[in-house]
């Protein structure tokens, strides 16, 4: 097995394997044959095995889901006979996707853009413990840890540099933006958002 077979095993191991129960509860509710689910969820399984690559998937979840749910119509359209209640079933088809939507990134970015642009303007330390806290989003303790202060100087400069931020946005007419909001944009969508920057 070639290398990039073998990435491709590992990754529907660890990102499609762990939601088959979730995506065959799913079907059960849409199709009333058990073997028919299995065809559809063994279809799915041989699209991606079909791949080149995974790396441009970023939700395993939601690609098998998806993957399952465009098989699931195939299948409805190409029948001769299909049950209404199957029909119905196409317009509600609820995938669960756990991407940002393309609005919601924008909007982040933009956000997080004037939000860390207002930060950069702050004093260097109320700048640090900022980054650190907000951005980062370490917690309290490690902060002080890491800069050599006590937790009550971290939480002091913070409520300074929260309140220097608001008051920033306030006088550059950006009432739209709420520094939480931007603050609240990071981790796993902060990661998504420098993979597709």
């Amino acid at each position: 097995m070639d290398k990039g077979r073998a990435e491709i095993v590992a990754w529907v191991g660890s990102q499609m394997l762990p939601h088959e129960s979730d995506v065959r509860k799913w079907l059960r509710k849409r199709v009333r044959s058990d073997a028919a689910i299995d065809d559809i969820v063994q279809e799915a399984y041989c699209r991606v095995a079909a791949l080149s690559s995974v790396a441009h998937i970023d939700n395993g979840r939601a690609y098998f889901f998806r993957a399952v749910s465009s098989i699931f119509i195939d299948q409805l359209r190409r029948a001769r006979v299909v049950r209404i209640d199957s029909v119905t079933e196409i317009g509600s088809l609820n995938v669960v996707d756990e991407e940002p939507s393309p609005e919601r990134v924008v909007s982040a970015r933009r956000d997080l853009a004037l939000v860390r642009r207002l930060i950069e303007d702050l004093p260097a330390k109320c700048r640090r413990i900022m980054e650190l806290r907000r951005i980062d989003g370490l917690p309290q303790r490690e902060v002080a840890e890491r800069l050599g202060v006590t937790e009550n100087v971290v939480e002091a400069q913070s409520i300074r540099g929260l309140r220097l931020v608001m008051k920033a946005l306030e006088d550059e007419g950006a009432t739209d933006v709420a520094p939480q909001r931007a603050f609240k944009f990071r981790g796993r969508d902060k990661a998504w958002l420098e993979r597709h920057d």
